[in-house]
């Protein structure tokens, strides 16, 4: 059996007995940082053989779990800090265990972002979790661009010497909207710094950040519309299908060529 384990995101005490009796159960542990997950592993006199599975060796380090779990070794996989799999090295060796038909199940922990989304205050009866921003500015674009209209929080991870930037860059495309920057969360300096979009981040840039930004406010009826019906609208209005077109790509924040099927239709 393969056990992902969520691990502690900051204060060590937020792990459960059952995360630490199957640590202390298993025949290895893989882990990101070998070195970083030593003190959380020594805290708890838990002495396992550790090897390294991150993303950058993913599909090889897979490889050789789903050939230590056939041996009928038991592995457990953890991250730095928090769920593996959520923002971090597990998602491909998943698909890997159900390809080969391998069991595995999941010990549940901490998790940053839905600390933050408490912390936070924003609406939390829906949310969308959109990890890391891109790095290239074009990406990141083309990647707010898909949520611009989302009538829910939206949460992302930043890194430090990142979330300058990807507050400027959620700024540029979604317009002034009010803001959470929580970090160090369960931490001596947990702290959860509340902004509008255009007033920038004024709390220093240290320590790993998670960025809620509320939904937009959709009081555009034709939101509601179907794609589809959203064009055939302006047709019947009058305007021809290039005109119809562009004019509902710019009010649902999409690209023309993603609703083009529906003028064919």
């Amino acid at each position: 059996m393969l056990y992902f384990v969520g691990t502690p995101i900051g204060n060590l005490k937020d792990v459960s007995f059952r995360a630490i009796e199957v640590l202390k159960s298993v025949d290895e542990i893989a882990c990101e940082d070998t070195r970083h997950s030593l003190g959380f592993l020594n805290a708890y006199d838990i002495k396992k053989p550790l090897f390294s599975y991150h993303k950058f060796n993913e599909r090889e380090s897979g490889e050789k779990i789903i050939q230590k779990l056939k041996d009928g070794k038991n592995i457990a996989v953890i991250s730095d800090a928090g769920m593996p799999v959520v923002s971090d090295p597990g998602n491909i060796l998943a698909q890997m265990l159900i390809e080969e038909g391998l069991e595995f199940t999941v010990i549940p922990g901490a998790c940053a972002f839905v600390s933050a989304l408490v912390l936070s205050g924003l609406d939390s009866s829906r949310f969308c979790f959109l990890g890391f921003l891109p790095q290239k500015e074009k990406d990141r674009k083309e990647f707010l661009a898909k949520y611009k209209n989302l009538d829910m929080t939206l949460i992302f991870y930043s890194a430090p010497h990142d979330i300058q930037k990807d507050v400027e860059s959620v700024y540029n495309a979604f317009g002034d909207r009010r803001a959470v920057a929580v970090k160090e969360i369960t931490k001596m300096f947990e702290k959860s710094e509340r902004f509008a979009l255009k007033d920038g981040l004024k709390t220093t840039p240290k320590g790993e950040f998670v960025l809620l930004v509320e939904g937009a406010k959709n009081d555009n009826d034709n939101l509601k519309l179907t794609e589809k019906e959203h064009i055939e609208l302006y047709i019947k209005n009058g305007m021809d299908k290039k005109e119809a077109l562009k004019q509902v790509a710019k009010e649902r924040g999409v690209s023309k060529s993603s609703l083009y099927k529906y003028t064919i239709e």
